[in-house]
Formats: C-alpha cells, structure tokens, sequence
C-alpha cells in the first residue's frame, strides 16, 4: 500500500510538473504543445513582420502553434530579459536584433548578459535599412539634412525604436560622421516612432525597408538615402548615404533566434536544424527578400561569432561617443 502510494505521488508530482517534463522524455518528442517566439518590440515593427512570416512554417513543420509574444519596452531589454529566464525547455524562444543581442548590454542596466544568457540558434535575416523624412520637411537628400541641422541646431529630431536600438545607433553614427547634432526622439518600438514621423512630430527616422516600404510607396515617407554598401533592388533611384556626401558610412541591422542557455544541447541542435531548415524554403526567402531582407539561416556558431563580433565593436563607438540610453 505504501508503494502504491508513491507511485501515485510520483505521477501527481508529474501531472504538476507540465509540458516540460513531457518534453524532457526524449528529443524526438519535441514539440509536443505550443511553442512561444517572443518578439521585444510591439506589433507591427521590422521585428514582429518578420517572426510573423516564419512562425506559420515552424507550426506547419512542428504540427504545434508557435505563437508570438510581443513584450516591448527599453529598447527590447524587457523582452529579453524575459526570455532569458524562461524554462530552459525549448518551448520559449526569443527573435532579437543588433540592438537588444548585442548592444543594450553597454547602455542599460541589464539583469542578464545576452551573450552567456542564450544559445544562438541561427542569423535569420539581415535587415537594410533607410533614411526617410517627414514629406513636408524642406529636405530631399542627405546633403540638405546636413545643412537643415547646421542652420536650426537642436531643431532637427530623429525617431527610434529606443536607445540602444538599431535606429538610435544608425543616427548616433550619422551626426558624429556629419558633425551635426540631431536629436534623438526614442519610442517604445518603430510602429509609434513611424506614427509621429508621418505625422510631423519628428523630423527623420532611420529604420528598416521591412516596414518602410509600404510607406515610401503610397508617399506617406520620403526616402533620402540607403544605408548598406549598395543600393536597394526595392529603391533603385535612392542613393547610400555613403553615395550622398559620407563616405564609409554603413549600418545594416540583423534579427536572430536565440534561446535560453539552458536548454540541452540535443534539443538546441533539434531546434537549430528545424529553424535553418524552415528558413531555406524558397517562398520564405522570396517574400522576405520582397521587403529588402535577406534571409541567412546561418550555423548556431557563426551567429554567436556575429554576436560577440558586434558587441565588442558597437561597445567601442559607445565609449568613444559618450553615447546615453536617453
């Protein structure tokens, strides 16, 4: 009877313990109940668009919903903090950018360091960005940008997803290269810097073609430069900004899947080749490619060199600028 007793007790205990312990039966059971992706930045930002796109191939090819969690606020370091220290059990992870994987660490005050909290699990795209303004701003190129912020300094204002994001340091880049001092506007994610761009709270933005595009198209936006190596297929008339009068001036963003540390190596190496795997779909890549991306899908290891490659180096422009989370 005592026996009996434990046994019972024993499956009590795992009633109680849940999904994870179901999951810890064996790889090959993995998923076996809806997986979270979350998303540090609010509906409808560069971030969410893409995570949108993939999460419907992963639940096609897991046969289990991946539902996206959007939990904005700091520049992303709410989200990820979250999901750092969440059950290391495969069922949470996390799509971050350059900003929140690499760089926050250096402007905020973060309870966790992204580049020992998670696992990388692939590169999933590398996002190019633009320079775009306000339409009724007396501005058509960066050289009138450049002359429009010399003559009304400290009127001139660009927006951000928030400090320490892509957009903060695409513009912090700008005005040390330019020699001008715009000021920085930040917001809780692009979708409410992009609202008061348009609707002339803020003067420019530099963000991604992601969600830009549809914008620029119906002029709602007007572009003034690209901000990678080479021109836009989406934006073939739009100059670089290296093009237009700063040479040597580059910035291109990249998102990528992490997950917690934690989590076994066996089911990190499940869930790395089913994330690349989904990532080499051919109509995956032309929809993402449609919005100016480029899809990676890249190792665990060499996202995790890109990682820490771009954490060394953006803590050094942080340093030498004096840059601030505002």
């Amino acid at each position: 009877m005592k026996r009996l007793s434990r046994f019972a007790g024993a499956a009590l205990c795992g009633a109680f313990l849940g999904p994870g312990a179901a999951q810890a039966q064996g790889v090959k059971d993995y998923p076996n109940h809806p997986v979270r992706l979350i998303v540090a930045f609010p509906a409808g930002g560069g971030t969410d668009i893409v995570a949108r796109i993939v999460a419907p191939e992963l639940t096609k090819l897991w046969g289990q919903q991946v539902v996206i969690d959007n939990r904005a606020g700091a520049a992303g370091a709410i989200g990820t903090e979250m999901a750092a220290v969440a059950p290391p059990d495969g069922y949470t992870l996390f799509i971050g950018t350059l900003g929140n994987l690499a760089v926050n660490q250096h402007l905020y005050k973060m309870s966790i360091n992204p580049q020992t909290a998670f696992a990388p699990i692939t590169q999933v795209v590398d996002v190019f960005f633009v320079l775009e303004s306000y339409p009724p701003l007396p501005v058509k190129n960066v050289k009138d940008l450049i002359a429009l912020a010399k003559t009304e300094a400290g009127k001139v204002t660009f927006s951000s997803s928030g400090a320490g994001g892509a957009p903060h340091l695409a513009g912090e880049l700008f005005n040390r290269m330019a020699g001008v001092k715009m000021v920085h506007v930040p917001y809780k994610g692009s979708a409410p810097s992009f609202q008061d761009l348009m609707g002339g709270q803020v003067s420019v933005t530099f963000d991604s073609l992601v969600q830009s595009l549809p914008f620029i198209r119906d002029n709602r936006l007007r572009p003034l430069a690209v901000l990678g190596k080479n021109r836009s297929p989406q934006l073939p008339d739009v100059p670089t900004v290296s093009e237009s009068g700063l040479p040597g001036y580059e910035l291109t963003n990249w998102f990528g899947m992490v997950m917690p540390a934690a989590v076994p190596k066996d089911l990190q190496a499940k869930i790395s080749n089913d994330i690349i795997k989904v990532l080499a779909n051919p109509d995956l890549r032309a929809k993402i490619a449609g919005m100016s991306a480029a899809v990676v899908g890249n190792t665990p290891e060499q996202f995790g060199a890109t990682m820490a490659a771009d954490s060394a180096k953006w803590a050094k422009v942080i340093k030498e600028t004096g840059m601030k989370a505002d």
